[in-house]
Order: structure tokens, then C-alpha cells, then sequence
């Protein structure tokens, strides 16, 4: 069974995705990540701190050595945090939305990912200190899907990414929205830089589609990308980074590659290899 995460916690961040990661964690969309605001992470969950442990993170140049893992007792389940430094110790009470650290940016992320928190759910015979078991996560929201055309003009870079203003959020802060599939639901994950993918909202698709290509192929809510290339104006890009958002929703480019300008108008494309 899944847990879900309900609308009052999924309203305390401004984005939130089950499948836009590479780690084995979040297969079938076994746990999410929520993306809050500024440099500190409200509690999601509500319960008592098990354990709170210090986990090497794999080595990169802009991020920290170390990544944290915090165990919180729900009562029904085992909540597993990531990427919190964390300010509570075992024993502590925690209820949502309390501060229980400092956001880490770990060498587990790409370089064009933000700081959120990760969370799953184990049952409590499990382990809980696996990267993989965790239980199936659903959302207690319906995600608006956003049609888009491939076009779009960007409105904010970094160094690995920019960021599009198409498709445009309907209503910023109310509610939270995505790029539609074709045939239904709203895409979520990196496509194709990631091998998983997911639609969610909406459970009979059997492919997955973006502005009028076929991408991948779907199983229940869960997408095998096809081998794709995304191209932005004629230029290779890594892909796309697909989630759920309740402010910006356009679509973000991401890669090493990535140079576009603010201003600069842009047509993104998609082909088989």
C-alpha cells in the first residue's frame, strides 16, 4: 500500500517530485522529494527522532563530504529524511513543520538539482538504514497538467540549467501544476538523463508523450524512458528536469552544456536515436 503525503504538508514547499532522481530510492516513486524555501527544512512528518546518522556522499566539487539521514517514528511508519543537517536528537519530538536543520547539498545530487528534503516510509520490521525498501508514496493533491508546445523564452539560468517561461503556471501558489502528458496525467523525472520516469494524476496511459513525441512508455504510473535526444534551438542538451510545482512551472533545461540567455527564445526538441 501507499502512504500519502497529504496537501497540508505538500503545501509547506514550493515543488515537489517522486521521480526526478537517479538513486534507487526513488523507483516506482517510493519516496519524494519536497523543495522548501530558504536554507533550513520544516519537518514533513510528525513523530519521535529514532536515529539521526552521518552518511559519506559520493565526492563532487560543489558539495559537501557528508549527507545526513534522520529516522522519525510516525506511529504508523518510519519516516526516512535525507539531505538535513540535522538540529534534533533520538528522543526528540517533532511535529510538521518544525525546523529540523540545515538543508545539505550532497554529492548525491546533480549539479543543476536544489536543496530539498528526501523522504520515504518504511514499515517498522524493516530496515530503515537501506537506501531501497521504502513503501510506494502517492499525493494528497491533484496536479494540474500544463500542455506545452515545445517553445518557450527563458526567464533564469544557472550554470547547469535555464529555465523556461512556457508552460505558465495558471495559479501561482494556489495550487500545484505540471507539463502534461499527451495522453493524460502530468510527466515527472528527468527525461532522459534519468532512467525512470512517472505520470501522475493519472493512472491508464500506457505511453508517455511531451509536446508531441513519444518519450517513453508507461507501467501503471511509472515510465521507462525511450532513448531519446532533447535539443534545445538545434543544441544537444541533457534533458529535462519534469516535476510538480505551485509557482514556476516552466520547463527547466539541464546539462554541462547549457548556454542559453535570459531573453533568448527557445525550441526544444525531441528525437529517437
Amino acid at each position: 500500500m501507499a502512504v500519502t503525503v497529504p496537501r497540508d504538508v505538500l503545501h509547506r514547499y514550493y515543488r515537489f517530485s517522486l521521480y526526478n532522481s537517479p538513486f534507487d530510492a526513488h523507483d516506482d516513486g517510493c519516496a519524494i522529494d519536497l523543495y522548501p524555501e530558504g536554507e533550513r527544512a520544516p519537518s514533513p512528518v510528525a513523530g519521535e527522532v529514532l536515529d539521526t546518522k552521518a552518511v559519506r556522499a559520493p565526492p563532487k566539487p560543489y558539495a559537501a563530504e557528508h549527507d545526513h539521514l534522520i529516522l522519525v517514528d510516525t506511529g504508523e511508519y518510519v519516516a526516512r529524511l535525507l539531505h538535513v543537517d540535522p538540529s534534533v536528537e533520538p528522543g526528540e519530538t517533532v511535529a510538521v513543520g518544525d525546523d529540523i536543520g540545515e538543508l545539505v547539498r550532497a554529492g548525491f545530487f546533480a549539479p543543476w538539482v536544489p536543496n530539498h528534503v528526501h523522504l520515504g516510509f518504511r514499515d517498522h520490521d524493516a530496515d530503515p538504514y537501506r537506501a531501497s525498501g521504502s513503501l510506494p508514496v502517492d499525493v494528497g493533491v491533484d496536479v494540474e497538467p500544463l500542455a506545452w508546445d515545445g517553445t518557450g523564452t527563458v526567464v533564469e539560468t544557472g550554470e547547469t540549467w535555464a529555465r523556461l517561461d512556457s508552460p505558465e503556471h495558471p495559479a501561482p501558489g494556489e495550487r500545484f501544476a505540471g507539463v502534461a502528458n499527451d495522453g493524460g496525467g502530468v510527466l515527472d523525472g528527468g527525461l532522459p538523463h534519468y532512467e525512470w520516469g512517472g505520470v501522475l494524476g493519472d493512472d491508464g496511459p500506457t505511453r508517455a508523450s511531451v509536446a508531441g513525441q513519444q518519450v517513453g512508455t508507461a507501467d501503471g504510473r511509472t515510465v521507462a524512458w525511450d532513448s531519446v535526444t532533447v535539443s534545445a534551438n538545434g543544441d544537444p542538451v541533457t534533458g529535462l528536469a519534469l516535476f510538480c510545482s505551485r509557482d514556476d512551472a516552466g520547463v527547466k533545461l539541464v546539462g554541462e552544456g547549457v548556454d542559453l540567455p535570459v531573453g533568448e527564445r527557445v525550441e526544444v526538441t525531441v528525437e529517437r536515436r
